[in-house]
């Protein structure tokens, strides 16, 4: 995760990308959540490995990684050289049963690891399959090739990002060796090769396939997050302390601690941080953070960030932390 989000400007500029939230929780929280749940035996430990995004930052996904048991690590990627080479970062952690995972994307799935695979690699299909790597199967579900944002077709079955790999010294080794014979592809180390490598060596390669794939890349590819995990809860939850003055909230949303409600209308797929209030407005399909102000304003499909003071009109909305706009 030590990506700088740059697609998800402006939020990204006050906070790292996989700590925005989506449903009321961190996207990185739900990603590591979703995993555990897959996993056939708990979870030792994580790592993330982040660029730098200061202590407080760390501190958070400590206690997101001791809220499930684990001990948390902190790695850190100075320079952005490739999935390989990131992943290499948290050598110290890479030992017996690892999943990686890139925390931009949420899934859902119905199935748990089976810890005797040599290697499942989360797939998912889609139409268009030239911005990610894929992957080729044999008739027994095998995968026999894997390739790189291919330029004409090879499959339709996109790696979204979650690998499990049964020994993670054997994919340290692989890893090591890219940096150390610097083998790139368009100019960075990939993590394809060195599966790639483990393939030829004999490790065979099994494909995990998720009911969803969750993009969380862009404003409008999250919001779509948001209204599709909302969703799946189906109800509202509504945290401590709520005031709610002739106001209907439409289910699902999330709405957070502290939140002032007043002649508004929430909902669908809304979702409110702590201590925000919002008055004389129409709010649909939206992500707003905490310790904001909205008023008189029609917000749909829309991002308002933290400590915002927003009084306007109907809006497609992305508006970055402290930030005061009045129309």
């Amino acid at each position: 995760m030590a990506g700088r989000g740059s697609r998800l400007r402006p939020h990204t500029l006050t906070i790292p990308k996989p700590l925005m939230p989506v449903a009321g929780k961190p996207i990185v929280q739900s990603l590591v959540e979703d995993i555990t749940k897959v996993c056939a035996e708990p979870v030792e430990e994580i790592a993330f490995i982040i660029g730098d995004f200061g202590t407080d930052v760390e501190n958070q996904l400590k206690e997101i990684a001791a809220s499930l048991g684990a001990k948390g690590s902190i790695y850190h990627q100075e320079e952005a050289l490739g999935t390989a080479h990131a992943i290499l970062c948290a050598k110290e952690s890479l030992n017996g049963n690892v999943v990686v995972a890139f925390a931009d994307t949420l899934f859902r799935a119905d199935f748990t690891i089976n810890a005797n695979d040599d290697g499942i690699i989360w797939v998912k299909q889609i139409d268009d399959p030239s911005a990610f790597g894929v992957v080729k199967l044999d008739n027994e579900g095998v995968i026999t090739d894997f390739v790189e944002k291919p330029t004409t077709y090879v499959s339709d079955l996109a790696i979204i990002g979650i690998y499990y790999f049964k020994d993670g010294e054997q994919l340290k080794g692989e890893l090591q060796y890219l940096i150390d014979n610097d083998i790139k592809e368009k100019g960075e180390y990939q993590l394809t090769n060195a599966l790639e490598n483990l393939k030829q060596k004999g490790a065979k390669f099994k494909t995990g396939e998720v009911n969803e794939w969750m993009d969380c890349g862009n404003k409008n590819v999250t919001v779509q997050t948001n209204q599709k995990v909302l969703s799946f809860q189906k109800e509202n939850t509504i945290g401590n302390n709520l005031t709610q003055e002739n106001s209907i909230i439409i289910p699902p949303c999330f709405i957070g601690d502290n939140v002032v409600l007043k002649n508004t209308i929430i909902g669908p797929y809304v979702s409110i941080g702590d201590n925000s209030t919002v008055q004389g407005s129409v709010i649909e399909n939206s992500i707003i953070q905490k310790d904001t102000v909205i008023e008189h304003a029609n917000v749909t499909n829309s991002m308002i960030g933290n400590k915002v003071n927003y009084q306007g009109k109907q809006k497609d909305l992305s508006i970055g932390d402290y930030t005061e706009i009045v129309e």
